[in-house]
């Protein structure tokens, strides 16, 4: 009687507790919402919608609804799919696909991904990892948030962008999300564990640590002589010290930072500062550094130099570095600066760390709510394919794209820019595109995107020139700022569409006597569609091919203060400038995008943007790295940089080949340096023949190639060489395009993409693939002739330039003459080549050469279509399948499949077997080793 009372007492509490549970969660036709239990700075309600099989989007919020709406990055036609199924216990509740458990505890709220089998791919931070803590902007009350997930110590991270300090794999590293002349925020990151996290904030953003930098003295800072209470500072005139003192602060950091007007002047041009001493913690753990600095700056940590730096003094960037102090135990320290004139420096520091550095943390300034979107796949084409389902894809950008860009800062008129054109044809060398920088207008103009009518006396001939005559295309720089004056300022200004804190501070910019300006507001759509009529009405109505839409941080004004950012773009239309800080970049083009869509819309869409931002691929974007310095140490970053920027989503990214700003000792070349700049160039130029997009800009000196060497000398030759292999590579490289589009491809492709069972690539940010077949091995250091190159296993690979076969899984010491790059391929390709070619569409590829690298199967699709227009969306283009079968020794070219206006119905294929035993290198002229006509019916041709 009483084990039959026990066991209803049991069931009815099992049944109270199931009845308490159900309570707090509501079933949607998409996903759950569950209600918690409200704790102080955690959520209340957390949502789980399934969009897809692999595709779950998390939302939490601290208060008892959710935002409404619409992401700015997630497509609106993105909905949750009716496609799963709902599993309840006492505890949790989770939701089933195809090929994924989404679970969420109902007490916490803590959310976890497993597969179909139970294995976790992702799972929160016990208790949820979710935080919320109250701010107020402009009398608006909203969030600083932050979440919080487990990870296991062999995952590594990638993406979130382009940024600059040579990071790759960021697991256990901080990655600050800020736009920046030289940093490209996108709040999306791949792991090794193959899923893909959306962060869907548009506000400044950390990744890591999110605390904030101190001032220096938050270590204990002590003289040269050893007393306690700051740094020896020693400022020199030339060679003599006018002044030592002692300094526990250095903060000579913004345009509005007090001590910036303060610094001596006689200093800053012809002078330098050596802060020394020594640095101590009652803190044992690692510390963190930061060093902010334009000029020359050099940092030592115990005697090794860690820091060595220049920069242009109007684009100041950060470096950081790390020391593991034992509680009482002393470094020393030495700081060098040399202003440059007008510099600025500021050194930071942060206490050890007490959460775990392993986990994957990221926090943003600004949300209402927590929304993340969780991506499967079963690698990380798959995962970046969720990506783009869920933010657009990546439209096929103009043939010509991928050719070479010549550009410099700047071509002052007119007869310049053609002179320039007609001299690469006079050489034949290869060239698709000229570029037009900034101030073709006249000088008070700004924003006008009129032409000064003295230097360019018939833009409307001058294009016509280059379409017809050179058969070039012509980007031109557009900034989204008006000067104040201008018409197109008043016709801004007159409906709102203009952010007007700069204009109320009256600040001037650094063109000419200055001039008061400020950027209008791309969150207003109107503005957006104003923006581009202007655009249409006087650049777009000349024939003018693409827009270089630069400065779209946005950089309203130079060196101030990131908080004094945020108020130059507020309030935008949406809400404070604090909220939308990241997103600038992506509504601008979006507004040019689809104006030219409607006002040209059998013409490709071609953007190049300074900054980008998650769904920016949408819009037929591409971006460059901005403003780095011709340096070989940026050289070295600018690999890691397009690599993480490519697994970020975006395909097509670039950067000014040799570098932006050049430092004086450049300006007049002779010796030594002369001959560092031939070769720091010709080693840039031959690393950007293998970037998504081929492109050489920069500063004086001049970047063309004939005037950064002469005829004869090894540069110019190595430079003519790799832009000519670009060009016979073109079937190759412009069927990749397609795949970008088609497949939601990636181009350039970290070594983790395709060798991730080697966990050796896993941290390597120098080597990179270039599509499927090429492994790209930039030479980044000055007077190298050889360097080290890490073939990843499972294949095999052969040298691009001779044949030779390599295993793979080992580190060989490969030599680098100054004209050659190291370059092989992997083992079980088919590399599509074509004829000698001017420009991209110069004539068809025929004949077409296929090398065919044995030893494993292999398969290429080649992709062709019209080149310029969007006939492709409604299937007028081309594919031709190869596929090479190592068993049988044979090559298939597949039926075509496809047709398009031009199409060529037969042409002649020339086959290039390279075997182990075969070396044969990649030729302008190959001889093949067989020739067939194929008239777009399947053929088989033998391997004799």
């Amino acid at each position: 009687m009483k084990k039959r009372i026990l066991l209803t007492i049991i069931s009815l509490a099992l049944f109270l507790g199931a009845c308490s549970t159900s309570s707090k969660f509501e079933k949607l036709t998409d996903g759950v919402i569950v209600t918690l239990d409200a704790k102080e700075g955690g959520a209340k309600r957390v949502r789980l919608q399934v969009i897809s099989d692999d595709i779950i989007h998390v939302s939490a919020a601290p208060v008892d609804t959710f935002s409404k709406a619409q992401s700015l990055v997630v497509l609106p036609e993105v909905t949750g799919s009716t496609s799963w199924k709902l599993e309840e216990s006492s505890d949790a509740l989770t939701l089933v696909t195809k090929s994924l458990r989404a679970k969420i505890l109902l007490a916490t709220g803590e959310v976890s991904f497993t597969d179909t089998t139970g294995q976790v791919i992702l799972q929160e931070r016990q208790g949820g990892g979710k935080s919320f803590t109250p701010i107020a902007i402009d009398k608006l009350k909203s969030y600083a948030i932050r979440q919080v997930f487990e990870s296991p110590a062999d995952e590594a991270f990638y993406g979130l962008g382009g940024h600059q300090n040579g990071q790759m794999n960021y697991k256990g590293q901080d990655v600050d999300l800020v736009q920046h002349n030289i940093v490209d925020v996108i709040p999306f990151l791949y792991s090794s564990k193959n899923y893909g996290l959306l962060w869907d904030n548009y506000s400044i953003s950390k990744f890591g640590d999110p605390r904030e930098y101190q001032p220096l003295n938050t270590v204990k800072l002590y003289t040269k002589d050893g007393k306690e209470g700051g740094l020896t500072a020693d400022y020199y005139v030339e060679d003599k010290i006018k002044e030592s003192k002692t300094e526990d602060k250095i903060e000579y950091e913004f345009l509005e930072t007090p001590q910036v007007d303060n610094f001596p002047k006689d200093v800053s041009s012809k002078g330098k500062v050596v802060w020394e001493g020594s640095f101590t913690s009652d803190k044992a753990g690692i510390h963190k550094f930061l060093v902010y600095s334009s000029g020359y700056t050099k940092v030592w940590i115990d005697n090794t130099l860690i820091i060595d730096k220049w920069r242009q003094n109007w684009n100041p960037w950060t470096n950081k570095f790390n020391v593991d102090i034992k509680s009482g135990e002393k470094h020393t320290i030495k700081i060098e600066w040399k202003p440059d004139d007008s510099g600025y420096l500021a050194v930071k520091h942060l206490d050890p760390y007490t959460e775990n550095q392993e986990q994957l943390s990221l926090a943003s300034d600004v949300g209402d709510e927590i929304n993340y979107y969780f991506i499967k796949g079963k690698n990380a084409d798959e995962v970046i394919s969720g990506y783009r389902t869920i933010t657009g894809k990546a439209p096929i950008v103009p043939k010509w794209a991928m050719g070479f860009w010549q550009s410099r800062e700047r071509y002052g008129n007119a007869k310049d820019m053609l002179d320039v054109v007609k001299e690469y044809r006079k050489r034949n060398i290869p060239l698709d595109n000229i570029v037009l920088d900034w101030q073709y207008w006249e000088d008070p103009k700004w924003g006008s995107h009129e032409f000064d009518l003295k230097r360019f006396p018939d833009p409307e001939g001058m294009v016509k020139e280059l379409h017809e005559k050179l058969h070039a295309n012509l980007m031109i720089s557009v900034w989204p700022k008006f000067n104040k004056g201008t018409s197109n300022y008043d016709e801004m200004n007159k409906q709102g569409f203009l952010f007007t804190h700069n204009i109320e501070k009256k600040r001037k910019d650094w063109v000419g006597i200055g001039y008061e300006s400020t950027f209008y507001d791309p969150f207003n759509l109107e503005a957006g569609k104003l923006f581009w009529k202007q655009i249409d009405k006087n650049l777009n109505s000349k024939g003018i091919d693409a827009w270089w839409l630069d400065a779209t941080e946005p950089d309203i004004h130079s060196n101030i203060s990131v908080e004094e950012r945020k108020i130059n773009m507020s309030p935008t239309a949406m809400g404070p400038g604090v909220k939308y800080f990241n997103a600038y970049s992506l509504m601008n083009a979006k507004g040019v995008y689809e104006g030219q869509r409607q006002s040209s819309p059998d013409k490709r869409v071609f953007i190049l943007t300074r900054s980008a931002f998650a769904g920016q691929q949408r819009y037929g974007a591409a971006t460059w790295s901005g403003d780095i310095v011709s340096r070989w140490s940026d050289f070295k970053d600018q690999i890691a940089t397009g690599i993480n920027f490519s697994l970020s989503g975006i395909p097509y990214w670039t950067m000014d080949i040799g570098g932006f700003a050049v430092e004086k000792r450049f300006y007049n070349q002779t010796g030594e340096t002369l001959r560092e700049w031939r070769e720091l160039n010709t080693r840039w130029f031959q690393y950007g023949a293998f970037c998504p997009l081929f492109r050489s800009h920069g500063q004086f000196p001049f970047r063309e190639i004939f005037n950064i060497a002469p005829e004869g000398t090894p540069e110019y030759s190595s430079m003519v060489y790799y832009d000519k292999l670009r060009y016979h590579l073109m079937p190759y490289v412009y069927s990749l395009a397609g795949q970008s589009y088609f497949n939601d491809y990636t181009i350039m492709r970290g070594l983790i993409m395709d060798f991730q069972a080697d966990d050796k690539v896993y941290s390597i940010g120098d080597q990179y693939m270039f599509g499927p077949s090429l492994l790209i091995n930039p030479v980044y250091v000055d007077k190298a002739r050889t360097r080290d190159v890490y073939l990843p296993a499972t294949t095999g690979w052969y040298d691009l330039y001779t044949g030779e076969y390599f295993t793979g899984g080992q580190t060989i010491h490969a030599t680098a003459p100054l004209d050659k790059m190291p370059v092989y391929v992997k083992e079980g390709s088919i590399v599509p080549a074509g004829p000698e070619i001017q420009y991209t569409t110069e004539k068809p590829a025929d004949p077409l050469t296929l090398y065919v690298y044995t030893g494993k199967d292999a398969s290429f699709t080649l992709y062709e279509d019209e080149n310029v227009n969007y006939n492709y969306e409604q299937g007028k283009y081309s594919t031709i399948p190869f596929t090479y079968n190592e068993a049988t020794k044979t090559l298939t070219i597949g039926e075509r499949q496809g047709a398009y206006n031009g199409m060529l119905e037969s042409r002649s294929v020339n086959i290039v077997w390279v075997k182990k035993d075969h070396a044969v290198g990649v030729s302008f002229n190959a001889h093949p080793d067989q020739m067939v006509k194929y008239d777009g019916k399947t053929l088989t041709v033998e391997n004799k």
